[in-house]
């Protein structure tokens, strides 16, 4: 079935909202490249000439050599229908049909963009990594570009504590732009991942990154812009988070510095001003407690209280509510300790467990049970 995935991308004028609407009518990659000529042309969007360029495909060697290409990478495809796909960048118009994915896409990861200025001030650097540090340690799994300047420090503050980030590149997921990012792209593989809808081996070319700031927004509940000159591209992003129906935040600057004239302006048109990681955790909030993580009930008796861990739960949100009880407050940094898992995990699952209703923060960073 993979083969004949890679293979629809190569179909000249065939894009993404046609790619899924073949499967959706097929349900298999495969019967399409079987498919008689009439067949294919009642498909909404495929006229005569895209079904001719279908059954007349003839790459199947370059195909078997991107198979064995992203076999020795260690990169996987996810398709749009499977269970690891994003579920919240399906909610965008033109999402990718499939991604190529190297590290680990979690279904649980709960989102925030960080973008900016390639050409980013100290104290742009600064605050950017401050503020995905804070968010990571509340859970949150930091979006970025792994671009110059804010990019890279949006993923080297999540990374500093251990936690989760995913890099959205607008190349070839084999190919690290800029290249001085190298141990970059390494430690997000092993600590999130690094995604990219483009073949292996595609370079960086400039129109290549406006699509790729549509999947940074659509994988995001919101997008928080730090430092940005008027035509920045972090100012596409926003607009795409805009249409998509996120949160657009921005972070105030010097009003004299050009690097904050796109911020500014921004908080002058509506987005929300972050003067710390709460302006942030508010407001999305409301929009996380649809996240698929936390959709069912749990099991709760009459009087409030648990009968039982609710079957929905995660491995890792089973340990923690194990670990945890209703009177004794344990530090994050014991929970950690004592359950044998990473610490992003940990953090993310107590996000996930507070949002449900399931534990409380107390000062401190100390859990305790809330039922």
């Amino acid at each position: 079935m993979l083969k004949y995935l890679l293979a629809l991308k190569k179909i000249e004028g065939l894009g993404n909202l046609s790619i899924r609407t073949l499967i959706d009518n097929f349900h298999d990659p495969e019967r399409i490249f079987n498919a008689h000529f009439e067949e294919l042309i009642q498909v909404p969007d495929i006229g005569e000439k895209i079904a001719s360029k279908i059954l007349s495909f003839q790459g199947w060697n370059s195909i078997d050599k991107e198979l064995s290409l992203l076999e020795k990478l260690g990169v996987n495809v996810i398709p749009y229908w499977d269970e690891n796909y994003p579920e919240l960048l399906k909610n965008i118009y033109d999402y990718p049909a499939f991604l190529y994915v190297k590290g680990q896409l979690m279904k649980e990861d709960i989102c925030i963009a960080i973008v900016g200025s390639r050409q980013a001030s100290a104290y742009g650097k600064f605050t950017t990594e401050k503020i995905a540090r804070e968010l990571a340690l509340q859970g949150i799994t930091i979006v970025s570009g792994m671009a110059r300047g804010i990019d890279s420090a949006a993923h080297y503050g999540a990374l500093s504590v251990n936690c989760r980030t995913i890099a959205v590149l607008g190349s070839g997921i084999d190919v690290i732009y800029p290249p001085e990012n190298k141990d970059l792209y390494n430690k997000i593989t092993e600590f999130g991942a690094v995604i990219s809808e483009y073949p292996p081996g595609t370079p960086p070319i400039a129109a290549h990154f406006p699509a790729r700031n549509r999947i940074i927004s659509g994988l995001s509940y919101g997008v928080v812009v730090v430092e940005a000159s008027d035509k920045s591209g972090s100012l596409i992003t926003a607009r795409f988070a805009l249409e998509q129906g996120r949160e657009v935040f921005a972070v105030p600057g010097a009003i004299d510095h050009p690097g904050s004239r796109g911020t500014n302006k921004l908080i002058k048109q509506g987005a929300k001003l972050v003067q710390n990681i709460d302006d942030i955790i508010d407001e999305i909030s409301p929009m996380i407690k649809e996240h698929p993580a936390l959709r069912k009930k749990t099991d709760v008796d009459q009087k409030g209280e648990l009968k039982e861990l609710p079957a929905d739960l995660s491995e890792v949100e089973k340990m923690v509510m194990l670990l945890l009880s209703n009177e004794h407050p344990l530090p994050v940094d014991t929970v950690i300790q004592k359950s044998g898992f990473r610490a992003n995990e940990i953090l993310n699952a107590l996000l996930i467990l507070e949002l449900k209703g399931l534990v409380k923060q107390l000062p401190g960073k100390r859990y305790v049970r809330d039922h």
